[in-house]
C-alpha cells in the first residue's frame, strides 16, 4: 500500500503514541495495587499491542514480539488513583490523535481499520472510568 508523506507522517505518529500506551500500561499494571486493576491495565495493553501491529504494518515495518508478563510491584501506595487518571487522560489524547488521522487518509480500508482503533481506544477509556467509578475515584 502506497501512502502520501502527510499519511506516512501521520502513521508514524501513531506509531509512537502506541509505543508510548504499550509502555505505559506496562508501568501502569506493574504499580497498581489492585489486581483487578493490574488486570484491566494488561488487557489494555494487549490491545495496544495489536494497534501497534497493525500501524507497523502499513509502514511495512515489523512490531517487536510480545513484552514479557508484566512484574509485580515491589511497593503499594494509595496511586491506583493516579494511574486511572493518567491513563484515561492518555486515552482522550490518542482517541483524538486518530479521529483526525481517519479523515486524513484517502484509502477507505486504511480509514476504516484507523475507525476500529479508535474505537478500540474509547472502549478502553471506558473500562477505566468504569473501573473508577465502581471505586469511588471519578
Amino acid at each position: 500500500m502506497t501512502f502520501t508523506q502527510k499519511e506516512t507522517t501521520l502513521l508514524k505518529d501513531l506509531k509512537s503514541q502506541e509505543e508510548l500506551c504499550i509502555e505505559k500500561y506496562g508501568k501502569y499494571a506493574a504499580d497498581a495495587c489492585d489486581g483487578e486493576l493490574k488486570n484491566l491495565f494488561t488487557t489494555i495493553r494487549s490491545t495496544e499491542q495489536q494497534h501497534l501491529s497493525t500501524v507497523n504494518g502499513w509502514l511495512g515495518e515489523t512490531s517487536p514480539a510480545a513484552t514479557a508478563p508484566v512484574p509485580e510491584s515491589s511497593g503499594c501506595g494509595n496511586q491506583d488513583k493516579f494511574l486511572c487518571q493518567d491513563a484515561l487522560s492518555m486515552e482522550k489524547h490518542v482517541s483524538s490523535v486518530y479521529d483526525v488521522c481517519i479523515f486524513e487518509f484517502s484509502d477507505t480500508a486504511v480509514r476504516q481499520k484507523l475507525n476500529q482503533i479508535q474505537s478500540d481506544e474509547q472502549k478502553h477509556g471506558e473500562m477505566i472510568y468504569q473501573y473508577m467509578s465502581k471505586h469511588g475515584m471519578y
